[in-house]
């Protein structure tokens, strides 16, 4: 079986084909700038090299459209037709309350996700918009939609209620959420298949460290807390978002910056975090070689930005009363060995013993990062989402064959 999976930002698609059956990427790449002067799509060859195709791509039809054609085609195409394609799976960033899980999309479904607009404003409009534009190409072609939420859906009401008027969660449905369900769904399942153990009983943080980062208690299998909030601001310091922000600030910041919520807004999400501490970039490599040339800024930026990892991996341990595996993913997490190991330093009263000669060795393939004696087994998981979404999506399509 053959599944599209598609993710759709504002301005943005990125795609994935795969053969489900044998989890073989057959084509991948990306659309960008879409509605802007000199939209291209990048993609992907058999040996690695990348090709881009200049084309003027208005609006997100316009977009899966030439994806499909340059699938399909002649001199890029994996496949001879369209209806190869068995289905589409789409990511879907906020799901809310009403989804729990990966689900078929009807008509009735879109209008439940389009409820929860609010709670995205910029993100779950755009994944609309990718639905739509396969509906108008393929009218007939399942899609599924896949959520970021969903993962989290398992938190106690404890953990995911904020400590304001009770109104605000009935009225508004103001409470923490949680983001990167799929990726940290998917290294959980890996991680348990590593180490050879069932779900249940087992204590496992997962770690998605990027340009976005959060971190996971994952018990039983099931996620129980996790530091992303309402939106994916809150938690971790990220390249250019603050993270935990004491609240009593926001309305100092804004009279001293005499800004409105917007500017607050684009303060805290994009002028923040890596870039807005050492005044160099929000891209880690970046930042640390500024701060390996003696920029202190830099340094206090990649400090602060490890400390808070250490943190949350500390209050998720006594939350879940010890753990058993440390995992990291996410592209800081995965290729960054410098961050694994400040992240780690300190915790072997936790039972962790990381091998720091493999640990500088290793980078973006899948391995254990601990000594055989290691109480807490830190493993590193390169994360595929697209590979879960196509997953989830295979399993509910092949129900209506």
């Amino acid at each position: 079986m053959k599944i599209l999976v598609l993710n759709c930002g504002s301005s943005s698609i990125k795609y994935q084909l795969f053969d489900i059956e044998t989890k073989e990427v057959l084509a991948k790449g990306g659309i960008e700038k879409i509605g802007l002067e000199g939209s291209f799509l990048k993609l992907t060859l058999p040996n690695g090299e990348k090709e881009i195709i200049y084309k003027d791509i208005p609006e997100h039809t316009a977009g899966v459209s030439l994806i499909i054609d340059t699938i399909t085609g002649e001199k890029y195409g994996t496949l001879k037709s369209i209806t190869e394609i068995d289905a589409v799976g789409h990511r879907m960033v906020h799901g809310g309350e009403k989804f729990s899980k990966s689900t078929l999309l009807t008509d009735e479904v879109l209008k439940d996700f389009e409820a929860c607009n609010d709670l995205a404003p910029l993100h779950n409009p755009a994944n609309l918009k990718g639905v739509n534009a396969v509906k108008a190409i393929a009218p007939e072609m399942p899609q599924v939609g896949v959520f970021d939420t969903s993962f989290h859906q398992t938190m106690p009401d404890y953990a995911y209620m904020y400590a304001l008027p009770y109104e605000l969660y009935t009225k508004y449905g103001v409470r923490r959420y949680g983001f990167h369900g799929t990726s940290h769904r998917y290294v959980t399942k890996r991680a348990l298949e590593i180490l050879n153990i069932p779900a249940e009983g087992s204590r496992i943080i997962t770690c998605h460290i990027g340009n976005g980062g959060s971190v996971s208690a994952v018990k039983d299998g099931k996620s129980i807390d996790t530091s992303m909030g309402l939106t994916p601001l809150e938690g971790l310091m990220m390249g250019t978002r603050s993270g935990d922000v004491d609240p009593g600030a926001i309305p100092f910041i804004m009279e001293k910056l005499n800004i409105d919520a917007h500017g607050l807004s684009d303060l805290l999400n994009k002028k923040s975090g890596l870039a807005g501490v050492s005044g160099v970039s929000s891209d880690m490599r970046e930042t640390k070689a500024a701060a390996d040339s003696g920029n202190k800024n830099a340094e206090l930026a990649i400090n602060m930005y490890f400390y808070r990892i250490k943190k949350y991996i500390g209050a998720y341990a006594a939350a879940m009363g010890g753990v058993d595996a440390i995992v990291f993913a996410g592209g800081v997490g995965e290729n960054q060995a410098d961050c694994r190991e400040e992240t780690l330093a300190g915790l072997e009263f936790l039972g962790v013993e990381l091998d720091h000669d493999l640990n500088k060795r290793m980078h973006g393939e899948e391995c254990t990062l601990s000594t055989p004696a290691s109480k807490v087994k830190v493993l590193l998981i390169p994360t595929d989402e697209e590979l879960m979404i196509a997953s989830d999506t295979y399993e509910i399509v092949k129900e209506l064959k």
